[in-house]
């Protein structure tokens, strides 16, 4: 791994709250993800499973993480088990965890070799009744491939019929919202290189540059700062394809008058930022370039005023609809008549700002929390108000990544990245 180790409490702490809402004599089972073929021996970066790793901390692939907090043998409480190593393993691929390391990574004191794992289970499934299936619940899924965790639940519920099931989603949906300090600080780490990148580019772009050269002056930066790269797909869009909104072919050329719209994040530690901020091109704002950014920019810091302990998600993108209503009013993008005539599943405002505002972040870029709970101190939010006119060729997002806390604003993590208009076209142009 590239990035620096990270304290085995913080994995201490994640399961205690995870095994205190299990139900008594049950199990839960976390499988890493799979390593996904691209034809011929030729494979994808791994990447683990965001919840066996916020457990363990394990980053290998192959892992799987028990938990059993009834179980007889104290020892059985907590399992980790991992592909055995050996000298052909690491000669060719590089040594994977030994036990001591994987013990000094997780906190956890029992790590056994995979291939014990059947015959384990099966013997810790004689004293348990439920078990706890780690299925996708994010409001957000779309995974159409069995998954190694799939074919896991598929062959347990056949061979335990008699168990009763339940899912541990509902928990981590909770548990994973709400951010240890540890975690706070890899993803501080991640926005900062975030911030050396988008500096590094301000005074690069020019008329004439390819959206491509971008994204890779981004990598660069973050590759030297210990990230494994973009937290996400990148979207570096210029003119027309700023009002796409997941725009990510970033193949066309940067061209002078335009704004250039850069939706990108580094990842740390397997944890992520996400900004945008959008530049012209040419390094000088027009007067109509500033004046759609400057509402932007508004309606970004009052949404952000309102990441406050006891608030809903779904009131509060409500909230923020109604001050870019008031912005688009005063830009003359829309009008009273509209506004009066709108649609209450589509209120007028959405005809340029026609996504939502905020989103939990941490180790998914659109992370696990719960959305219909009041939202508590230390949940990490993005803020990111847009307004997109596709009949002047111009996008403009805006976008930090700010903690909530126990009384007053929220903190921006990302309140080092330029934003200001007047600052951005120094860098720009020194």
């Amino acid at each position: 791994m590239k990035y620096f180790p990270i304290n085995n409490q913080l994995y201490i702490k994640n399961r205690a709250k995870f095994t205190a809402q299990m139900k008594s004599k049950s199990i839960a089972v976390f499988n890493s993800n799979d390593t996904f073929t691209t034809g011929a021996d030729s494979t994808m970066p791994f990447e683990q499973s965001r919840d066996l790793f916020y457990l363990s901390g394990a980053d290998q692939e192959e892992s799987i993480l028990l938990l059993f907090p009834d179980a007889i043998d104290p020892n059985h409480r907590e399992i980790l088990f991992l592909t055995e190593t050996n000298e052909h393993i690491a000669i060719w691929y590089g040594a994977k965890y030994s036990k001591d390391e994987a013990i000094e990574v997780s906190g956890i004191k029992t790590v056994y070799w995979l291939s014990e794992f059947k015959k384990i289970f099966y013997d810790l499934m004689t004293e348990a009744e439920t078990v706890y299936f780690n299925t996708n619940e994010h409001y957000r899924q779309s995974v159409e491939i069995e998954t190694r965790e799939d074919r896991f639940i598929k062959k347990c519920k056949n061979d335990f019929p008699a168990h009763k099931w339940e899912k541990s989603g509902q928990i981590l949906q909770q548990i994973r919202g709400v951010k240890e300090p540890e975690e706070i600080d890899q993803i501080q780490t991640a926005c900062k290189i975030t911030n050396k990148g988008f500096r590094r580019i301000l005074p690069f772009v020019k008329p004439g540059i390819m959206e491509f050269e971008i994204e890779a002056e981004f990598m660069h930066e973050f590759l030297r700062n210990r990230s494994k790269g973009f937290a996400y797909t990148p979207i570096i869009a210029s003119g027309y394809s700023a009002c796409v909104l997941h725009y990510i072919e970033n193949n066309k050329e940067c061209r002078d008058g335009d704004m250039l719209l850069l939706d990108v994040g580094a990842e740390y530690a397997n944890y992520s930022s996400d900004m945008t901020r959008t530049i012209p091109v040419n390094g000088r704002f027009t007067d109509r370039q500033k004046e759609i950014y400057e509402a932007v920019l508004r309606v970004k810091n009052e949404a952000t005023k309102m990441l406050v302990p006891g608030n809903y998600w779904a009131g509060y993108h409500k909230e923020v609809g109604k001050i870019m209503t008031s912005e688009l009013l005063g830009l003359g993008l829309i009008s009273k008549a509209d506004v009066q005539n709108e649609d209450p599943n589509w209120p007028a405002y959405k005809k340029y700002f026609m996504h939502g505002t905020s989103h939990h972040l941490g180790l998914d870029t659109h992370d696990y929390g719960a959305l219909k709970m009041p939202m508590e101190a230390n949940m990490v939010f993005t803020v990111e108000p847009g307004i997109y006119i596709p009949e002047e060729k111009m996008g403009i997002r805006i976008e930090d990544d700010v903690v909530i806390q126990k009384t007053g604003e929220p903190i921006n993590l990302m309140k080092n990245i330029p934003v200001e208009i007047e600052e951005i076209e120094e860098l720009m142009n020194s």
